[in-house]
């Protein structure tokens, strides 16, 4: 009898046992299905979330699928195009310090730049929405960056184009973001005093369009990140 009660104890502990593997392997199941159902900005693939959220920095819609098993770095193509963006941005700003610097000839080389780094951003990853937005920013302003490239010696001329390029990268940043934080600056005493916007990477005013004569002349009007 005693034998007997042992051997039917074992039988319950080997039943409870693979009862416990059973619901644990489920539920790594579940986590993992659950864990592949992330999605991503299109612009900033590092924001992450439920599909439908909205992205923190830029409030587009995420919407592009997440692999959180993939071996790969996932959104690649995502990555690149953020990497575009910043290229952007980043010949934007070296051609506005030329123009505080009152520098001609560097403004004319930042302007072949930010034209050339238009003209080669990889547009395969924007929905067709992104794609027109950017698309009708990138016209205007690929003209203004060619203008101050083939002006080299009239930096008067070459102002009037940054003007006009300046509320073209306000556009795209507000659009896709710009991987930094920028400050929206004015002067208003630009352009028979009409005044102008430009952007820049530090809260410091420097002037863009006056250079080194009225260099402090203007205020910060938004905070961009």
């Amino acid at each position: 009898m005693y034998k007997k009660l042992i051997l039917i104890s074992f039988a319950i502990l080997i039943a409870f046992t693979a009862c416990n593997n059973k619901t644990s392997n489920e539920t790594g199941s579940d986590a993992a299905e659950n864990s592949s159902k992330m999605y991503a900005c299109p612009m900033h693939p590092e924001i992450m979330g439920n599909k439908g959220d909205k992205c923190s920095k830029c409030g587009m819609e995420l919407s592009v699928p997440v692999d959180m098993n993939a071996t790969t770095p996932p959104l690649e193509a995502e990555t690149k195009t953020t990497g575009t963006i910043k290229e952007i941005v980043g010949d934007y700003l070296q051609l506005k310090n030329a123009f505080t610097n009152d520098n001609t000839n560097n403004a004319a080389t930042a302007g072949k730049a930010l034209e050339a780094a238009f003209k080669a951003f990889d547009k395969s990853a924007l929905t067709a929405e992104q794609k027109k937005i950017f698309e009708d920013i990138e016209d205007d302003a690929r003209e203004h960056a060619e203008h101050i490239g083939a002006n080299s010696g009239n930096i008067a001329h070459q102002r009037e184009h940054f003007d006009l390029l300046s509320k073209d990268m306000y556009d795209l940043v507000k659009a896709f973001g710009a991987g930094q934080t920028l400050y929206k600056d004015f002067c208003p005493m630009y352009n028979d005093n009409k005044g102008a916007i430009w952007l820049s990477e530090t809260k410091d005013i420097k002037n863009p369009y006056y250079g080194k004569a009225m260099s402090s002349c203007g205020t910060v009007k938004e905070e961009l990140k």
